[in-house]
């Protein structure tokens, strides 16, 4: 059995334990970027819904599911609810995971609420979350052999902040689509490099700087701070439309 169908089960396994009903299942992580290494884990991720009577319980239920974790599988969920509440901060992890190319099962509910999920998208929320994300992972490129998928818990960020910047949009999930779209021309070459190396060694293979990466990573941080500062609060406020989806999913389960 391919592992595809493997996951396939495992979803199916959880509805039936749980008594969920899960809207979408996604790869997170570098097999939905691009650049899994040989020996990298399969991170799943889902968004599930309940029956409509659980929502209406006093006592508080858990809104997440943590379902497996070890050396070949990290799967783990978030409620329809938790995931619209986390939407209406912009969060960014949601729009991954809703436009994850690695798609194992997917409601009709999430394809057509796609449009509207993607409006509460804000773009100087993107931003601060991805430069931090860039800024927190840059500690690991200083030492003398680095970790090669700590560059890109670096690059892709950045790359992701380039994106927002010129297209006030979601960023795409798959690495290269950012390489391709965003990154400049004499930097590309270097990076095709690295994901090559990426792609063909053990996820703990180590390496030497790479002096062109390290200068087009600290110029580039520099001009999207700058940016960012700069940035007019884009968030939308308003719950009424987050709640309309929210019941729509609960229909589901009648």
């Amino acid at each position: 059995m391919d592992i595809k169908n493997i996951i396939s089960d495992k979803i199916s396994e959880i509805q039936q334990k749980e008594n969920i009903t899960i809207l979408h299942a996604v790869e997170s992580g570098s097999r939905a970027w691009g650049f899994a290494s040989p020996d990298s884990d399969y991170d799943v991720r889902f968004i599930y819904v309940r029956n409509k009577n659980d929502y209406l319980r006093l006592e508080k239920m858990r809104d997440v599911i943590e379902w497996e974790l070890n050396d070949i599988y990290d799967i783990n969920g978030w409620d329809i609810s938790k995931t619209f509440r986390l939407l209406h901060n912009s969060n960014p992890t949601v729009f991954e995971w809703i436009h994850s190319p690695v798609v194992y099962s997917s409601h009709h509910i999430i394809r057509e609420l796609t449009p509207e999920i993607d409006s509460f998208f804000s773009c100087k929320s993107g931003i601060y979350h991805y430069i931090s994300t860039a800024l927190s992972n840059c500690k690991y490129l200083k030492d003398e052999n680095i970790k090669l998928k700590k560059y890109f818990y670096v690059i892709r960020p950045v790359l992701a902040c380039r994106w927002i910047l010129e297209n006030q949009t979601p960023p795409p999930v798959l690495f290269q689509q950012l390489v391709d779209t965003v990154a400049d021309d004499n930097i590309k070459p270097v990076i095709a490099e690295l994901v090559r190396i990426k792609t063909e060694v053990p996820e703990t293979e180590k390496g030497k700087h790479i002096p062109e990466l390290d200068l087009y990573i600290e110029n580039s941080i520099t001009e999207i701070r700058k940016y960012a500062s700069s940035m007019k609060d884009d968030k939308k406020r308003d719950w009424k439309e987050l709640d309309e989806m929210f019941l729509k999913c609960l229909e589901i389960r009648e």
